[in-house]
């Protein structure tokens, strides 16, 4: 779980670093929108009503807590304390996971750790790139 954590906080201090180099017309999401992209992968878990009402308030709470721990940096000027940030977006994510493990079946949970959660982080880029990619010619 660990593991996944930092991966998670690896992947947002990426976006961040790509935001305060002028990102290239990147737009951050609402919270409101990156619950909409969850909600469409977390159909595989299969969740009734009563979970899923539960499941988007986690993930309502956690994306607006994020948005307030980056708005506090952007307003904080000079360069980010990456440390700070990646420790409050760690916490967050474990308390996200405290709530979602009373939501949802073990089976359910672990389908989201595994498969879903991994997708939902932003994708670096990094392949396809040039030269030549050491293949067996």
């Amino acid at each position: 779980m660990k593991k996944a954590i930092l991966l998670l906080v690896i992947a947002i201090s990426g976006v961040l670093a790509v935001q305060a180099q002028g990102g290239g017309g990147y737009q951050r999401r609402t919270p409101e929108e990156r619950l909409k992209m969850v909600k469409e992968k977390l159909v595989d878990l299969n969740l009734d009503k009563g979970q899923t009402a539960k499941s988007d308030s986690a993930f309502l709470d956690y994306y607006k807590a994020q948005d307030k721990i980056f708005e506090e940096m952007r307003a904080g000027g000079g360069a980010p304390d990456r440390d700070a940030i990646r420790e409050k977006i760690m916490k967050l994510a474990g308390d996200r996971d405290e709530k979602l493990k009373k939501i949802y079946t073990d089976e359910q949970f672990k389908k989201w750790k595994e498969t879903i959660e991994p997708a939902t982080r932003p994708q670096r880029g990094g392949g396809g790139r040039g030269g030549n990619g050491g293949g067996n010619n």
